[in-house]
């Protein structure tokens, strides 16, 4: 189901936040050029050695890619008649860093007045931190996130990337929402977030928490609200449990581990919440009896909350990812079977199933040249040049 038909995005970004908010659009149905630096590209690409990483896969399915030294004239003129045919421009440097090489958003729209300019940066446009580097971890760690998941003296940061992640969702959201403006104004806008303002975001709950009551959330704050447990069994794998505030599901979790008893200790949600750590001492002997198969039939039985613990290697079995088809695998005629995730989102009970796997650097640059206007002659000048 290809929404965005017809929209044309130049991905300018590096590493996660811009590609990935670029790679969701194309999911959508855009055409996404990313725009590339010859001979190395977007750095994510050497992250493992080659150009191709696993880390460069994850955040750059179904884009073209053109590879242009647009620190030249002449590669900026390329650019820019690139970007006089886009509907939308993703960046992700810090303030200032575009405008210095002349692709800051007045230059562009000068060019393209209907233009959406998403900039993505890790501490706003302005203000005491803006010309600071961020990755991931800064961003987690300056929004308050980190300091809900992180305990005791490990200086090791664990799970993958979330600010990055959670960034590039919501640049998606500012893009979509000012393609739907442009449709009423047909002007075009510049769209901006960040790395603090989307974790922060994402933080809400307990960010609002503090501001309605003045007491810094706890780690397990809100596992204690929500009923949220992860249970060793007996063959050492582990389950995990939400029972939320309806008071069903604590029955159920009475009844499938055959403990009424737990419904006179812990009668009601205040005393669940206020006993959160001993009813977690409690469930851990419980759920030692039984292997967690038998507590997943049992559980399911009495319609409690729950699921395994997978890990990422265990996803493809799994019978509801399976089912969902949410992997797929496809052949590059360099790279061979490329394996990757579809999207998420469905219209009409329909995705688009076909993905393509993402692109060697400069792959497209010939073609998109063409649809440029670009003559053989021309290219080849280029690229003798150096500038393609």
């Amino acid at each position: 189901m290809n929404v965005l038909d017809g929209i044309r995005v130049v991905d300018l970004g590096n590493f996660i936040t811009g590609p990935y908010s670029a790679m969701l659009l194309a999911e959508l149905g855009a055409d996404v050029i990313k725009v590339e630096r010859l001979g190395t590209g977007d750095p994510f690409r050497a992250f493992e050695g080659g150009l191709y990483s696993p880390q460069f896969q994850s955040y750059n399915r179904h884009k073209r890619s053109i590879a242009i030294d647009y620190a030249t004239p002449d590669g900026l003129e390329v650019l820019y008649k690139l970007l006089a045919t886009a509907d939308v421009v993703i960046v992700n440097n810090r303030p200032g860093v575009l405008e210095n090489v002349g692709l800051g958003y007045e230059r562009l729209q000068e060019i393209n007045p209907q233009i959406v300019y998403c900039s993505v940066t890790g501490f706003g446009p302005d203000g005491p931190y803006a010309d600071r580097p961020a990755y991931d971890t800064v961003g987690q760690a300056a929004s308050g996130w980190l300091s809900l998941f992180h305990d005791g003296d490990d200086n090791r940061v664990a799970g993958p990337a979330v600010s990055d992640a959670v960034t590039g969702i919501f640049a998606c959201l500012g893009i979509l929402g000012a393609l739907l403006g442009r449709q009423r104004s047909g002007k075009g806008c510049k769209v901006e977030t960040s790395m603090l303002e989307a974790n922060m975001a994402m933080a809400a709950e307990p960010i609002t928490q503090f501001l309605a009551t003045g007491v810094v959330p706890g780690r397990y704050s809100r596992g204690a609200m929500s009923q949220a447990y992860v249970l060793g069994c007996a063959d050492d794998r582990r389950i995990c449990l939400h029972m939320s505030s309806p008071e069903k599901f604590w029955n159920g979790l009475a009844k499938a581990t055959a403990r009424p008893d737990l419904l006179v200790k812990y009668p009601d949600r205040v005393s669940r919440i206020a006993c959160y750590e001993e009813i977690g001492r409690d469930l851990a002997q419980i759920f030692r009896e039984k292997p967690r198969d038998e507590w997943a039939a049992l559980l399911d039985e009495h319609d409690v909350p729950f699921s395994p613990e997978l890990n990422v290697g265990e996803l493809e079995a799994d019978p509801q990812v399976s089912h969902l088809n949410m992997f797929y695998q496809s052949r590059h005629p360099r790279y061979g079977l490329v394996k990757g995730m579809r999207g998420p989102i469905r219209y009409d009970g329909l995705r688009n199933e076909i993905v393509s796997p993402p692109p060697e650097l400069g792959e497209h640059t010939s073609g998109i040249l063409e649809e440029l206007g670009f003559t053989p002659t021309q290219r080849a000048t280029l690229k003798q040049q150096g500038v393609i």
